[in-house]
């Protein structure tokens, strides 16, 4: 399966739980450790384990069982890690607090299409 396949996957799943202010960023040629990165928000940390539940259950359909999590049941920040696609899942406040995306700045920012 292609990385892009994967973003697909992964921002639809994003998309179907609400996900906040959700950004991709395209590091191919860029980054040695992943083509794409994606950051999105949840209201709450319910919120962020079903958006993280709802990325991995479209893994599974996708018959792709290549991921890790990385997070706790009371963690703020959840990072999924599906190989060329690594997923930051933030409670707006520790967004706020990390701001990640200046990590990747020198990448190009990717048009994200709302159903």
């Amino acid at each position: 399966m292609s990385s892009k396949e994967v973003l697909d996957f992964t921002l639809k799943a994003i998309s179907d739980r609400h996900g906040e202010d959700t950004e991709a960023y395209d590091m191919e040629g860029i980054s040695i450790l992943a083509d794409y990165y994606v950051v999105t928000s949840a209201g709450s940390n319910r919120q962020l384990h079903a958006i993280a539940n709802s990325i991995v259950e479209e893994a599974h359909e996708n018959k792709y069982t290549d991921y890790r999590i990385e997070g706790t049941r009371d963690s703020n920040w959840l990072l999924i890690d599906l190989g060329d696609v690594v997923v930051n899942i933030f409670t707006k406040d520790a967004r706020e607090f990390y701001n990640l995306e200046k990590l990747w700045a020198n990448g190009k920012q990717l048009e994200i299409k709302e159903d």
